[in-house]
């Protein structure tokens, strides 16, 4: 059993678990892991080495040797800053398909698991709870409806000055999520002990109360 206090929260994308799990991971004083970012991290890195994302035993390799640092705000890859580039939609397609990989996703487990941590981790991602954390103090299943988390997404790119489609985000999305949900290993799911979270009529703040909320009733029944 892992003694370090750990969140897991895990959901579909453009829900905005990784928004609400860096805001609890800073009101706790607990550490942050967007696993997500190691997945857009492998899909850059094999983009630019010319391995092709659908290649398993290529991308795993990539993964293995993923050289990133995290500081704060900024994310270097090779020891560039690439916290815009791993954001871009073509990305976020990529890391998708690389997840979507069995020896990726081993390659990556162990790296994940090192973040945990004391005085505590709040981990986002699409198993956290089920396949990386599975003893997990507290585990959140964050959602939205498709509709909700493509106007999200749209109106992310437009304030970063990017070009974007709502209808073609909101197909992009229901196309992951069934990438997501069909894949043999580790698929998107709500576990029976994960707590519901539709964040379809929350702002940020009221998600992340709750997720507060729940913490301290778990951690008063310990």
């Amino acid at each position: 059993m892992n003694l370090v206090p750990i969140i897991a929260i895990d959901g579909p994308s453009a829900s905005g678990k990784g928004s609400v799990a860096q805001r609890v991971a800073e009101a706790m004083g607990f550490h942050f892991l967007d696993s997500g970012a190691l997945y857009r991290l492998t899909a850059l890195a094999a983009g630019r080495r010319g391995i092709n994302w659908d290649d398993e035993v290529g991308v795993a390799g990539v993964a293995v040797a993923l050289d990133v640092v995290f500081e704060g705000e900024h994310v270097l890859l090779d020891g560039a800053e690439v916290a815009h580039a791993i954001r871009s939609e073509d990305i976020g397609v990529g890391a998708s398909r690389v997840a979507a990989l069995p020896a990726v996703r081993a390659a990556l487990l162990e790296r994940q698991r090192a973040f945990a941590r004391m005085p505590g981790l709040v981990a986002d991602g699409r198993d956290m709870g089920s396949v990386v954390f599975p003893d997990a103090a507290l585990k959140v299943f964050l959602t939205a409806s498709a509709e909700v988390r493509a106007e999200r997404r749209y109106k992310q790119l437009a304030e970063r000055g990017e070009e974007a489609d709502l209808t073609a985000i909101a197909d992009d999305l229901r196309a992951r999520d069934e990438r997501d949900r069909a894949r043999a290993v580790a698929p998107l799911v709500q576990l029976p002990d994960a707590r519901l979270l539709d964040t379809s009529k929350l702002g940020i703040d009221e998600a992340v109360a709750q997720v507060l909320a729940w913490w301290s009733e778990v951690r008063g029944a310990v």
